[in-house]
């Protein structure tokens, strides 16, 4: 019995790729489904790293790499990262940006990710400068017609106020970011009521932020 229950589980998921290879029209991102380990590019916009978004981000990359996915981490608030300059010669240079800077560190990592989360808290009822040039020169995956169809993106955030609506300045615009790559939106934290360094705690954000990493 234990043999044959070992054969199937070995040899099921083998048999279900050579199906699906000889069907032909294999969209490649479609057979990564079948590896368990993900690789994943978590965003941070906080200049505060004892902050709230970040104890979120915490909780959210040590439950992501416990379940095995392989979590690059890019705190835009410590990087050089200017803004889009609307030039259109993205990857002209062979790098995604022709104005050098950090994103060009980044932006291969998020071409090769199958999940990029984006974590920030509210700044002035919207995005954090600090985090508000890498997602604009986003632009140049576009420019370069790279395919970017497929990934996973979510979204952690939170604010001072209790008005969730308060945290549509992040919100719209990152799912409608995701819409605009194709990308699939899994999963929302969004925590409102916190300012001070550990009002998180008083939350349960970091469990949200958790639970989060099960969707990848």
């Amino acid at each position: 019995k234990y043999r044959t229950l070992m054969c199937v589980l070995v040899f099921c998921p083998i048999l279900v790729m050579i199906i699906i290879l000889a069907t032909g029209n294999v969209n490649p991102r479609e057979l990564e489904e079948f590896n368990m380990n993900k690789k994943v590019v978590v965003i941070t916009g906080s200049p505060r790293k004892n902050g709230n978004s970040f104890a979120m981000t915490d909780a959210f990359i040590k439950a992501a790499e416990a379940k095995g996915h392989v979590v690059t981490r890019f705190d835009a608030a410590t990087k050089n990262v200017g803004g889009c300059h609307a030039c259109e010669t993205c990857f002209k240079t062979g790098k995604a940006c022709s104005f050098d800077d950090d994103f060009n560190v980044i932006a291969p990592i998020i071409l090769e990710a199958d999940a990029v989360v984006f974590a920030m808290p509210v700044y002035w009822y919207s995005i954090p400068s600090q985090i508000k040039g890498v997602i604009d020169k986003m632009f140049s995956f576009c420019v370069a017609g790279k395919d970017m169809a497929g990934k996973k993106c979510a979204l952690i955030t939170c604010c001072e106020e209790d008005d969730m609506s308060v945290m549509d300045g992040v919100r719209i615009p990152i799912e409608r970011s995701a819409a605009l790559l194709k990308w699939n939106m899994i999963g929302e934290v969004l925590i409102p009521g916190v300012l001070n360094v550990g009002d998180i705690e008083k939350t349960d954000g970091c469990k949200q932020a958790a639970m989060l990493a099960e969707k990848i």
